[in-house]
């Protein structure tokens, strides 16, 4: 049962592939949401996270995070926020390290199975609600799927979680997303982290070998010279290996949802892992035939995201 069958998901006609729903609600989509109450919190090594809290009083809370190169105040960040608060939940959006106005402090960034800055920020929160939920999208919704199988039910106030357009291999989604079709959305994320690297290698001299930045082609390049060693990884293919929440989800307690569409350009065949979702209890999955990557743009532009409105139902509903 976990693999739901029929998607509801009408994409509008004139985002006729996967390309456009992808690109249209990522450079177009305008969000206005209350304005945050700004937190930094301090991390055991040193560093720092910014967070954004969207504080109505409640008891639930909702914790989103977001995905590659980007940020809390991303549209479809934001769209969830404004989403889940009409719902009378309190939201809170966090930055990864780097991801915020700030560069962070050690010479590690953020990567996508740093689930300890993902506790923190649970840690941080749970004490003041009877109730925790996690939502990501892309990278962060790894990251979520990591965490969750992790800690399976040692978190009773871990209530739900929700994954969209889930890189759930992360090997074969990488090769995937440096296809040649994909070179518009591969060389956008591989400008923004060589600047990264750039930049912090100002404040880290010797620390980050920057020199092979030229050398650099493919966000596979850049997993194997950086992200891989920086963060205790052999190569890029370890960590893929060691991080990819496909390896996790059988270990998910608590009621987990994932959409990802058919259609979306990042994703492998092994994103889709119809076998193993009709052998779970807990994580359920819904592969509509389209919706790009974090799209899921509405038929009719006065409804709500079909990506926001299947997770407050998910979230909200007794199961």
């Amino acid at each position: 049962m976990p693999l739901l069958e029929h998607s509801t998901y009408t994409r509008p006609k004139w985002l006729f592939n996967g390309h456009l729903e992808t690109i249209y609600p990522s450079l177009f989509r305008k969000v206005t949401a209350p304005p945050p109450f700004k937190e930094r919190i301090n991390t055991s090594d040193g560093d720092f996270l910014d967070l954004d809290w969207y504080r109505q009083n409640k008891s639930k809370l909702v914790i989103i995070s977001h995905g590659l190169e980007g940020n809390s105040t991303r549209a479809y960040m934001l769209g969830m926020v404004n989403t889940f608060m009409g719902k009378g939940y309190d939201v809170l959006t966090w930055n990864f390290r780097s991801c915020s106005d700030e560069m962070n402090k050690q010479v590690i960034f953020y990567h996508s199975g740093a689930t300890y800055d993902l506790d923190l920020v649970v840690q941080h929160a749970i004490t003041a609600y009877e109730e925790i939920n996690l939502i990501g999208f892309s990278l962060g919704g790894n990251l979520t799927l990591k965490y969750l199988g992790e800690k399976g039910d040692t978190i009773p106030k871990l209530h739900k979680g929700v994954a969209i357009s889930v890189p759930l291999h992360l090997g074969s989604s990488s090769r995937k997303i440096s296809e040649m079709e994909n070179t518009l959305y591969s060389k956008r994320f591989l400008r923004s982290l060589k600047k990264k690297v750039i930049d912090k290698s100002a404040t880290h001299p010797g620390q980050i070998p920057v020199e092979t930045l030229r050398n650099i082609k493919t966000l596979a390049d850049f997993d194997d010279f950086f992200t891989g060693p920086l963060h205790g990884f052999a190569d890029a293919e370890e960590y893929y290996e060691v991080n990819s929440s496909l390896y996790f989800l059988d270990q998910i307690k608590v009621p987990t949802f994932v959409l990802n569409a058919l259609n979306d350009p990042f994703l492998s065949e092994k994103c889709f892992p119809t076998s193993l979702a009709k052998s779970l209890d807990q994580v359920y999955f819904e592969f509509p035939k389209h919706g790009g990557h974090v799209g899921f743009s509405p038929e009719n532009s006065s409804k709500p995201y079909y990506s926001e409105q299947r997770a407050v139902e998910f979230i909200s509903a007794v199961i």
